[in-house]
């Protein structure tokens, strides 16, 4: 049998120790032992002993020179602890049992060989022995180490069945091939085709937890493109797929905009690893499908759609069980000002433009001329090179009026407060017109953002609107 050098860390020599004191076997088993093999990094450590695997964790925390905290899930029949930076999990072999609507199994004391077969794939199937008679020994039932090398994803019982007892498995045979660049075992993928419907009993939670995983993998478009083909992603998130296809009328045609989409989240995914901007990429055109409008004259249009798709993020994020706070935000934000910097290219664009998506992105601004670069997709190389030649000089003038006007995150320095002492008003439709027209003057470079100027201007629109100083605040 093959063996295997575990890491150097202490902490397995001391499970050993204290596996063998309490007379039962034990095993570091699952995605430790993959990563291992495949030489990812990976601190999290799952031992299965066959016995109580609550006593091995408290024996070995006795053993352990810091006495870590065992945290004991009794429920599960798990315990864990810390140490260094390392999270050893441990827990009794088991086997399972599933009822038809719940993808949470009955369990019963079992067997290693029961524990591996309640493994979702053959890659985590792996155990690595830690007894004292075959110490390190690889346990490879289902030939996971050969998967491994033809880099597939199998399960190791009737992928039927598995996908069937617990249907969230599905996502992780794509997740795991969208991480690991493996593929998909034809009979496990024709499986998922035929047990896709059985997701609809996964919480909406753990789903969007393995949405972001793939989104988070080094190329994400060849998951969302194995969620596409098994027909998942029809069920999971129907307004992606909303986006995909093509039409023609009198000989024109517009762009497939799902394929372009994944393009565009490829594209980000090559600069950036925040989640989010990666969601703005998924995102940016989603409302394509709504205002899509086909014109004699001008072919197939879509005006409006960075709008609408803005307008549709909080409720696509409630959908999907995203956070409804700042992360919202800035997708909603990067969706609805994607399309101002293409604009921009000009050579005629004006400083009061530029201040204006200084004004309205702030500290997101670089984040947004990273979704806009990503959004050039033509499969024309000089077109593409042009249009980023453009950004390059947006960019810089992005840079240069940022350093003049200082108006990133700029805050009028005239407020509501101020303009309803000085005219006596309360608050009111007229006081939000006023403090929009002293910013409008800021930003066309009408007055700068200085009190006593900003002050002169506000008494000259008051005096336009006919409105009496009560307090005039340069006198």
């Amino acid at each position: 049998m093959e063996t295997i050098k575990l890491p150097d860390n202490p902490v397995f020599d001391v499970v050993a120790s204290a596996a063998a004191e309490l007379g039962v076997d034990a095993y570091v088993i699952g995605g430790f032992v993959r990563d291992l093999v495949l030489k990812r990094p990976s601190k999290d450590i799952d031992v299965v002993c066959i016995g109580d695997g609550i006593a091995l964790a408290e024996l070995v925390s006795e053993k352990l020179p810091h006495k870590p905290k065992v945290s004991v899930f009794k429920n599960f029949g798990t315990a864990m602890l810390r140490s260094g930076d390392w999270e050893v999990e441990f827990v009794g072999a088991r086997k399972e049992s599933y009822r038809e609507h719940s993808r949470k199994p009955e369990v019963e004391q079992g067997t290693l060989d029961d524990d591996l077969k309640r493994r979702d794939f053959t890659i985590n199937a792996l155990g690595i022995s830690l007894n004292k008679e075959n110490y390190g020994e690889l346990i490879d039932e289902f030939d996971g180490l050969k998967d491994m090398k033809r880099k597939i994803i199998r399960t190791p019982l009737e992928p039927g069945i598995t996908f069937s007892d617990d249907p969230l498995r599905m996502m992780r045979a794509i997740r795991f091939a969208t991480q690991l660049g493996f593929d998909i075992d034809p009979d496990t993928f024709d499986a998922i085709v035929d047990n896709k419907e059985r997701i609809k009993i996964v919480s909406q939670e753990r789903i969007t937890d393995e949405l972001n995983k793939i989104i988070l993998a080094k190329v994400p478009s060849y998951g969302f493109k194995l969620l596409f083909t098994s027909g998942l992603l029809h069920l999971i998130f129907p307004k992606m797929v909303e986006l995909q296809g093509v039409e023609t009328k009198n000989g024109n045609s517009h762009k497939d905009n799902f394929y372009h989409t994944l393009q565009v989240l490829d594209n980000v995914a090559e600069v950036s690893d925040d989640l989010w901007l990666r969601w703005a990429a998924i995102l940016h055109d989603i409302a394509k499908p709504d205002t899509k409008r086909y014109h004699t004259k001008a072919g197939w249009t879509f005006h409006g759609h960075e709008d609408r798709g803005a307008r549709m993020v909080p409720k696509l994020f409630k959908d999907l069980k995203l956070p409804l706070n700042e992360h919202m935000k800035f997708v909603q934000k990067l969706v609805k000002l994607h399309l101002r910097p293409i604009a921009l290219v000009k050579d005629t664009v004006t400083d009061s433009a530029i201040r204006r998506l200084l004004f309205e992105t702030g500290d997101d601004i670089d984040a947004l001329m990273k979704l806009c670069r990503a959004d050039i997709t033509s499969k024309n190389d000089s077109k593409v090179k042009r249009y980023l030649q453009n950004f390059d000089k947006v960019e810089k003038r992005l840079v240069e009026v940022e350093e003049s006007d200082k108006l990133r995150n700029f805050q009028p320095v005239i407020t509501g407060e101020i303009i309803m002492e000085t005219f006596d008003l309360k608050p009111s439709k007229t006081v939000g017109e006023l403090k929009d027209m002293l910013t409008d003057a800021v930003l066309e470079g009408k007055v700068k953002n200085e009190f006593d100027e900003a002050y002169s201007y506000l008494l000259q629109l008051g005096e336009e609107k006919g409105l009496a100083i009560v307090k005039n605040m340069l006198v």
